[in-house]
């Protein structure tokens, strides 16, 4: 729980590290199955802002405050946290037809001063740029969990910011997922050189089905990437053979939510058996469906984590943070 202590500590450094560290009671109550506890916590939690002088004129999750809060702790299999600098997206391939950004955000829309109070219409969100370097414990983070990157409507210039940030904060591993491989390719060999050549940031593609997703690995395969990963969530058929030289992770989920496409488990076992011929990391994320909890995420009696290895970093002081959002011009 939030003690009066806990609050001292948090705002002796004022404003701009907030998040850093209430991050942690916020992925207390997340991960709590208790509601109660889940409302106690967030009370605590809003009443600490606005002892602070932070004052909120909506309850805490009405705000979307708790939303920001817990992207930094995800519940997403493969990942620790979620940063949004890009919100919304508009589907372009039968992946996207039950996208859960989509209608989490679309619950959203018109109210007021939430983070989706403009539904899940393509925006850009400036103020999330720094976030990374505000988060001093080292996480796997999972860039536009709720937009795609390489969006047409997200300008050149734009991508380069967010890139730039993930290099500058590199005790952090990214994972930039697409559907957009061909802009993606065009600008790591172009305006994202720069980003293509670190260790700790890492690209990949969505790959649903053998018209939609094969080609986009043959574009990814094609970057000049230190990382290269395939989301193959959700799988709708059977891929067959798929080309994995150059690919160092394969993560496969099923659908889940209502109107969930089933997965047959045979499509799941032919990746896997393939990937370990190429020695290439493979996660299995989940069944899916539409009580996806019940289904759980054991293939055959066990559960499959495997990552690439992460390059460990050391942490730079609060000091040199600061100096590098200003010089980033992110304050």
């Amino acid at each position: 729980m939030l003690t009066n202590d806990d609050e001292s500590g948090l705002w002796k450094w004022g404003p701009l590290f907030i998040l850093d560290s209430v991050q942690k009671w916020a992925y207390s109550a997340n991960q709590s199955e208790n509601p109660g506890f889940q409302k106690c916590h967030h009370f605590q939690l809003e009443n600490a802002f606005v002892r602070h002088g932070l004052h909120l004129s909506y309850p805490l999750c009405q705000t979307g405050l708790l939303f920001e809060l817990v992207s930094a702790n995800s519940k997403i299999e493969w990942t620790d946290a979620t940063w949004n600098p890009v919100r919304g997206c508009t589907k372009i391939s039968p992946g996207c037809l039950h996208c859960y950004a989509e209608t989490f955000a679309e619950r959203f829309r018109g109210v007021s001063g939430h983070p989706f109070e403009q539904g899940f219409d393509l925006r850009l969100v400036p103020e999330k740029l720094g976030d990374p370097l505000r988060w001093s414990t080292p996480q796997r983070i999972f860039v536009n969990s709720m937009s795609d990157l390489f969006h047409p409507g997200v300008p050149d210039e734009y991508i380069v910011k967010v890139a730039r940030v993930m290099k500058a904060a590199n005790w952090h591993t990214y994972q930039i997922l697409t559907k957009r491989a061909g802009r993606m390719q065009k600008l790591l060999k172009g305006k994202l050189k720069f980003a293509a050549e670190q260790p700790h940031i890492w690209w990949g593609v969505s790959v649903e089905n053998r018209q939609h997703g094969l080609p986009r690995i043959d574009l990814l395969r094609d970057s000049p990437a230190q990382v290269r990963f395939l989301s193959i969530e959700p799988l709708l058929e059977h891929l067959g053979p798929i080309a994995l030289r150059g690919i160092d992770w394969v993560i496969v989920g099923g659908e889940s939510g209502p109107g969930a496409r089933p997965m047959a488990a045979d499509w799941v076992r032919d990746i896997r058996a393939q990937c370990h011929r190429a020695k290439v990391a493979f996660f299995f994320k989940q069944w899916g469906g539409v009580r996806k909890k019940e289904a759980g995420r054991e293939l055959d009696d066990r559960t499959y984590d495997e990552f690439p290895e992460r390059p460990q970093i050391p942490v730079p002081g609060l000091e040199f943070r600061r100096n590098t959002l200003e010089r980033l011009e992110l304050v």
